[in-house]
């Protein structure tokens, strides 16, 4: 298992080397003027803007700047963000718990809708109520996340004469208003994924139950629920914590959007607000952390395999 562990992180850290390397030269081949962008001045003169230039360590060669950067990154410094004029890991732990704590959230309200009713609609195939809950997977797949976002806040603002509160409070300040800032994005987000999870349930546990051990503990007398729950279920769990692993970083990307919509002080919204603003080293930095998240819970997913399978477990 650890020599598992250790494979996956180092497969993990040249994941990341690649994407940060990657994510380094196609930015500074984006159109745009990074300096004037910053100064935000048309009166700047032509020396003003060399000189914020040479501060900024833009007047270099490209691959200069890159091993500049990747020296400092190895360092466990990221660089100082353009628009803050702050280092970068500042701003990430401002932003980060924000999204984490979105993520977080999403991933519960998934996990409590989709494999329940996948489970469901794998019991009663073919029956209305299997009609619905496959019906419901279909439309969550289908809907965008940040489309079911703003039929959100457009009918409960309409309806009910509803809007979370405003401005942003976090978890520790106040709970309740934090909870419903938090509910509407994280239900956005997390239909998505509930679905897909949904779908890979029903499918799984179909698979499980046309088994040839299936048969026999049904021939040895066990009830129903017993097979259902027990066996069935606890066995098709394997490729669905894969999906969710999977999900997780297209959950991340939903954020983005999702986080300005419902002015959420994240690292989603603020990525959003940097590419605009061309700040090359908090967007790398941002690249590297959602690169390490989704590295790190593909590994969580992995390690409960074990949880879920004896059989990989002893293995």
């Amino acid at each position: 298992m650890i020599e598992m562990i250790v494979k996956r992180l180092l497969a993990g850290l040249l994941t990341l080397f690649i994407l940060s390397t990657f994510l380094f030269f196609v930015m500074r081949s984006v159109p745009g003027d990074t300096v004037r962008l910053q100064l935000a001045d048309a009166t700047v003169s032509e020396e003003q803007v060399a000189q914020f230039t040479a501060e900024l360590g833009l007047d270099k060669p490209a691959w200069r700047q890159y091993f500049s950067w990747l020296g400092g990154v190895v360092q466990g410094d990221l660089g100082n963000s353009f628009e803050h004029r702050k280092p970068v890991t500042e701003v990430l732990a401002q932003r980060l718990p924000v999204t984490f704590e979105l993520a977080i959230f999403s991933i519960i309200i998934a996990l409590a809708i989709g494999p329940l009713s996948g489970m469901i609609s794998a019991i009663r195939r073919g029956k209305p109520t299997d009609g619905l809950l496959r019906l419901f997977s279909i439309v969550g797949l289908s809907v965008p996340n940040f489309l079911i976002g703003v039929l959100m806040i457009t009918y409960l603002s309409l309806w009910f004469n509803y809007s979370a509160p405003f401005p942003y409070q976090n978890l520790w300040e106040n709970p309740w208003n934090n909870f419903q800032q938090m509910l509407l994005p994280a239900i956005a987000l997390g239909l998505s994924v509930g679905a897909a999870t949904s779908r890979m349930t029903r499918s799984s546990m179909l698979e499980v139950l046309g088994a040839d051990y299936i048969r026999t503990v049904r021939a040895k007398g066990a009830t129903e629920q017993m097979i259902n729950t027990k066996h069935a279920f606890r066995n098709s769990m394997i490729p669905v914590l894969t999906l969710v692993g999977l999900q997780f970083g297209a959950l991340l990307g939903g954020t983005v959007i999702l986080e300005s919509m419902f002015s959420l002080p994240g690292l989603g919204s603020q990525v959003f607000e940097s590419v605009g603003a061309r700040d090359y080293p908090l967007i790398q930095a941002a690249a590297i952390v959602y690169g390490a998240l989704f590295i790190l819970v593909n590994i969580g997913v992995d390690l409960a395999y074990g949880l879920v399978d004896p059989r990989i477990r002893a293995s």
